[in-house]
Protein backbone atom coordinates (compact mmCIF):
# COMPACT_ATOMS: atom_id res chain seq x y z
CA UNK A 1 0.00 0.00 0.00
CA UNK A 2 2.64 1.89 0.88
CA UNK A 3 4.48 1.58 -2.48
CA UNK A 4 1.47 2.71 -4.28
CA UNK A 5 0.99 6.11 -2.45
CA UNK A 6 4.63 7.09 -3.26
CA UNK A 7 3.63 6.43 -7.29
CA UNK A 8 0.65 7.87 -6.87
CA UNK A 9 2.65 10.81 -5.54
CA UNK A 10 5.25 10.86 -8.15
CA UNK A 11 2.70 10.36 -10.73
CA UNK A 12 0.35 13.83 -9.06
CA UNK A 13 4.17 15.78 -9.00
CA UNK A 14 4.95 14.67 -12.87
CA UNK A 15 1.55 15.82 -14.04
CA UNK A 16 1.29 19.00 -12.00
CA UNK A 17 5.03 20.10 -13.56
CA UNK A 18 3.76 18.69 -16.82
CA UNK A 19 0.45 21.43 -16.75
CA UNK A 20 3.08 23.87 -15.42
CA UNK A 21 5.61 23.17 -18.37
CA UNK A 22 2.25 23.54 -20.89
CA UNK A 23 0.71 27.07 -19.40
CA UNK A 24 4.34 28.35 -19.32
CA UNK A 25 4.82 27.95 -22.79
CA UNK A 26 1.37 28.92 -23.79
CA UNK A 27 2.42 32.68 -22.18
CA UNK A 28 5.22 32.84 -24.06
CA UNK A 29 3.32 32.17 -27.30
CA UNK A 30 0.82 34.77 -26.02
CA UNK A 31 3.40 37.66 -25.06
CA UNK A 32 5.04 37.02 -28.87
CA UNK A 33 1.75 37.27 -29.84
CA UNK A 34 1.23 40.77 -28.05
CA UNK A 35 4.51 42.35 -29.04
CA UNK A 36 3.53 41.41 -33.04
CA UNK A 37 0.61 43.91 -33.16
CA UNK A 38 3.34 46.63 -31.64
CA UNK A 39 6.72 45.85 -34.52
CA UNK A 40 3.50 45.26 -37.49
CA UNK A 41 3.62 48.26 -39.19
CA UNK A 42 0.02 47.99 -40.38
CA UNK A 43 -1.55 46.80 -37.05
CA UNK A 44 -4.93 47.90 -36.24
CA UNK A 45 -3.63 47.64 -32.12
CA UNK A 46 -1.34 50.01 -30.21
CA UNK A 47 0.82 49.27 -26.88
CA UNK A 48 -1.95 50.93 -24.82
CA UNK A 49 -4.75 48.59 -26.55
CA UNK A 50 -3.35 45.37 -25.74
CA UNK A 51 -4.34 44.86 -22.40
CA UNK A 52 -8.05 44.63 -23.86
CA UNK A 53 -6.87 40.89 -25.44
CA UNK A 54 -8.60 38.40 -23.92
CA UNK A 55 -8.03 34.57 -23.62
CA UNK A 56 -8.95 31.36 -22.39
CA UNK A 57 -6.78 29.51 -20.04
CA UNK A 58 -4.21 27.50 -21.21
CA UNK A 59 -6.37 23.66 -21.24
CA UNK A 60 -3.96 20.84 -22.67
CA UNK A 61 -7.12 19.62 -23.19
CA UNK A 62 -7.42 21.29 -26.68
CA UNK A 63 -3.80 20.04 -27.73
CA UNK A 64 -4.47 16.97 -29.88
CA UNK A 65 -2.56 14.99 -31.88
CA UNK A 66 -3.56 14.59 -35.33
CA UNK A 67 -2.90 13.06 -38.41
CA UNK A 68 -2.24 14.86 -41.99
CA UNK A 69 -3.22 13.94 -45.43
CA UNK A 70 -1.78 15.89 -47.93
CA UNK A 71 -4.05 16.72 -50.77
CA UNK A 72 -3.17 16.37 -54.13
CA UNK A 73 -3.46 17.91 -57.59
CA UNK A 74 -5.94 20.85 -55.97
CA UNK A 75 -6.42 23.38 -57.77
CA UNK A 76 -6.66 27.35 -56.68
CA UNK A 77 -9.08 29.19 -55.60
CA UNK A 78 -10.86 32.43 -54.88
CA UNK A 79 -11.41 32.76 -50.32
CA UNK A 80 -13.98 35.72 -50.25
CA UNK A 81 -12.78 38.22 -47.28
CA UNK A 82 -15.02 39.88 -45.01
CA UNK A 83 -13.83 43.08 -47.29
CA UNK A 84 -15.26 41.37 -50.10
CA UNK A 85 -11.92 41.55 -51.38
CA UNK A 86 -10.59 37.77 -52.33
CA UNK A 87 -7.36 36.12 -51.64
CA UNK A 88 -6.10 33.19 -53.53
CA UNK A 89 -5.65 29.44 -51.67
CA UNK A 90 -5.79 26.44 -52.51
CA UNK A 91 -6.19 23.46 -50.49
CA UNK A 92 -3.42 21.72 -48.48
CA UNK A 93 -4.42 18.60 -46.63
CA UNK A 94 -6.92 17.44 -43.98
CA UNK A 95 -6.00 17.24 -40.56
CA UNK A 96 -7.97 14.40 -38.58
CA UNK A 97 -8.29 14.56 -34.50
CA UNK A 98 -10.39 13.52 -31.82
CA UNK A 99 -12.29 15.86 -29.31
CA UNK A 100 -15.04 15.68 -27.15
CA UNK A 101 -14.66 11.39 -27.91
CA UNK A 102 -15.91 12.25 -31.24
CA UNK A 103 -14.21 12.08 -34.77
CA UNK A 104 -13.13 15.54 -35.79
CA UNK A 105 -11.67 17.06 -39.33
CA UNK A 106 -10.45 20.15 -40.78
CA UNK A 107 -9.17 21.60 -44.12
CA UNK A 108 -5.68 23.38 -43.92
CA UNK A 109 -4.93 25.91 -46.59
CA UNK A 110 -1.74 27.50 -48.47
CA UNK A 111 -1.66 30.63 -49.63
CA UNK A 112 -0.03 31.31 -53.05
CA UNK A 113 0.84 35.11 -52.46
CA UNK A 114 2.48 34.56 -49.18
CA UNK A 115 4.24 31.26 -50.64
CA UNK A 116 6.21 33.29 -52.87
CA UNK A 117 7.65 34.52 -49.73
CA UNK A 118 10.87 33.45 -48.45
CA UNK A 119 9.72 34.02 -44.54
CA UNK A 120 6.57 32.32 -45.42
CA UNK A 121 7.43 29.86 -48.18
CA UNK A 122 6.47 26.93 -45.25
CA UNK A 123 3.37 29.25 -43.86
CA UNK A 124 -0.02 26.91 -43.92
CA UNK A 125 -3.37 28.71 -43.01
CA UNK A 126 -6.57 26.87 -40.52
CA UNK A 127 -9.45 29.45 -40.76
CA UNK A 128 -12.55 27.81 -38.60
CA UNK A 129 -15.24 28.70 -36.69
CA UNK A 130 -16.71 26.49 -33.56
CA UNK A 131 -19.68 26.93 -31.20
CA UNK A 132 -18.07 29.45 -29.08
CA UNK A 133 -18.12 31.88 -32.41
CA UNK A 134 -20.20 35.00 -32.01
CA UNK A 135 -20.31 34.03 -28.06
CA UNK A 136 -17.17 34.05 -26.33
CA UNK A 137 -15.17 34.59 -29.25
CA UNK A 138 -15.36 36.30 -32.22
CA UNK A 139 -17.80 36.01 -34.53
CA UNK A 140 -15.76 35.89 -37.64
CA UNK A 141 -13.85 32.61 -36.75
CA UNK A 142 -10.20 32.31 -35.76
CA UNK A 143 -7.20 31.36 -37.07
CA UNK A 144 -4.29 29.12 -36.66
CA UNK A 145 -1.00 28.94 -37.95
CA UNK A 146 0.87 25.88 -38.74
CA UNK A 147 3.87 24.90 -40.51
CA UNK A 148 4.92 22.70 -43.32
CA UNK A 149 7.34 21.18 -41.18
CA UNK A 150 5.40 20.95 -38.24
CA UNK A 151 4.07 17.42 -39.95
CA UNK A 152 6.14 14.42 -39.23
CA UNK A 153 5.54 11.62 -40.58
CA UNK A 154 2.10 12.46 -41.42
CA UNK A 155 1.33 13.88 -37.27
CA UNK A 156 1.53 16.86 -35.32
CA UNK A 157 0.12 18.16 -32.51
CA UNK A 158 -2.81 20.47 -32.95
CA UNK A 159 -3.26 23.50 -30.33
CA UNK A 160 -6.01 25.49 -30.23
CA UNK A 161 -4.54 27.47 -27.34
CA UNK A 162 -2.61 29.14 -30.03
CA UNK A 163 -5.50 30.21 -32.01
CA UNK A 164 -6.48 33.76 -32.42
CA UNK A 165 -8.55 36.53 -34.11
CA UNK A 166 -7.89 37.88 -37.35
CA UNK A 167 -7.39 41.72 -37.41
CA UNK A 168 -10.74 42.12 -38.42
CA UNK A 169 -11.86 41.50 -35.05
CA UNK A 170 -10.56 44.55 -33.79
CA UNK A 171 -11.10 47.06 -36.62
CA UNK A 172 -12.60 47.50 -40.21
CA UNK A 173 -10.55 47.64 -43.19
CA UNK A 174 -8.42 44.46 -43.20
CA UNK A 175 -8.97 41.63 -46.13
CA UNK A 176 -9.60 39.10 -43.64
CA UNK A 177 -10.77 35.20 -45.15
CA UNK A 178 -13.96 33.99 -44.08
CA UNK A 179 -13.82 30.02 -42.49
CA UNK A 180 -15.30 28.03 -45.28
CA UNK A 181 -17.91 25.41 -44.70
CA UNK A 182 -16.16 22.68 -44.05
CA UNK A 183 -14.46 24.39 -40.94
CA UNK A 184 -16.96 25.08 -38.96
CA UNK A 185 -16.80 22.74 -36.33
CA UNK A 186 -20.44 21.85 -34.25
CA UNK A 187 -18.21 21.80 -31.20
CA UNK A 188 -16.91 24.56 -28.35
CA UNK A 189 -13.19 25.06 -28.54
CA UNK A 190 -12.83 26.91 -25.20
CA UNK A 191 -9.19 27.99 -25.71
CA UNK A 192 -7.36 30.35 -27.60
CA UNK A 193 -8.36 33.72 -28.02
CA UNK A 194 -11.66 35.16 -26.91
CA UNK A 195 -13.48 38.59 -27.95
CA UNK A 196 -11.30 41.46 -27.90
CA UNK A 197 -12.27 43.93 -24.82
CA UNK A 198 -12.73 47.23 -26.54
CA UNK A 199 -15.24 48.34 -28.39
CA UNK A 200 -14.39 47.63 -32.50
CA UNK A 201 -15.57 50.87 -33.79
CA UNK A 202 -13.17 53.15 -30.81
CA UNK A 203 -10.18 52.04 -33.28
CA UNK A 204 -8.85 53.53 -36.14
CA UNK A 205 -9.15 51.92 -39.60
CA UNK A 206 -6.87 50.94 -41.75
Amino acid sequence: MKKLYILLFFWLACTSLSAQDFAKQTEQFRQKYKQDFIKTANSPLKKEDLKFLQFYNPDSTFQVPATFTRSRNTQSFEMPTYSGIKKTFVKYGLIKFRLYGKRQTLTVYRSLSLQTLPQYRDYLFLPFKDKTSGNDTYGGGRYIDLKTSDVKDGKFMLDFNKAYNPYCAYSDGYNCPIPPKVNQMSVEIAAGEKNFGKEHQELSTK
